[in-house]
């Protein structure tokens, strides 16, 4: 496991900052692009959100100050691009971002980097009726398997909010899931 701490001090030198980064990419790709990945839901949307998300992470690195770990800031940016890209996409196509949502569930099966079955992609269509903040936080806890208090530090919200926002979500989901 890396010292984020001395990841961040390299990141910050220059004649270190290359090969940090080359750390920084390899050690959190894979978890950050499935946090973008569950909320564009698109395979090749995911990796540019992801780029994207690289890119500002290393334009902005000079003004992360340590107050939350670099993990919950870096996660925080990449739920922010993501978020950003759906609601560009929905405005280009002028809909709504739940439209632009539902019109990615609809197109999920089409995806050829999706392997899930039809309860998956009914899971898919359960939380994509979700408010965003318990899209958000729905799938930090269930498929990300986060803990509460590094959700709350990545949102900025109570634990408790969380919890209830959590719990509203999973009902929900269910009930969707239940109606069909």
């Amino acid at each position: 496991m890396i010292v984020e701490e001395a990841l961040v001090q390299d990141l910050k030198t220059k004649n270190t900052q290359a090969q940090a980064f080359k750390i920084l990419v390899n050690t959190y790709k894979e978890r950050l692009y499935w946090q973008i990945r569950g909320i564009v839901l698109n395979h090749d949307d995911a990796d540019d959100v992801l780029q994207n998300t690289f890119i500002k992470i290393y334009k902005n690195i000079d003004g992360f100050e340590g107050d939350s770990k670099l993990f919950s800031w870096m996660y925080r940016i990449a739920t922010n691009e993501a978020l950003s890209f759906i609601k560009q996409r929905a405005k280009l196509q002028g809909i709504t971002d739940i439209d632009y949502q539902e019109k990615l569930v609809s197109n999920l099966q089409a995806d050829v980097y999706f392997e899930g079955d039809q309860i998956q992609l009914k899971l898919q269509q359960a939380i994509a009726t979700l408010p965003e903040k318990q899209k958000l936080v729905f799938n930090m806890k269930y498929f990300q398997e986060l803990k509460y208090e590094e959700i709350s530090e990545i949102l900025d919200t109570s634990v408790g909010g969380l919890k209830a926002s959590y719990h509203l979500a999973v009902k929900k989901v269910e009930q969707y899931l239940k109606t069909d």
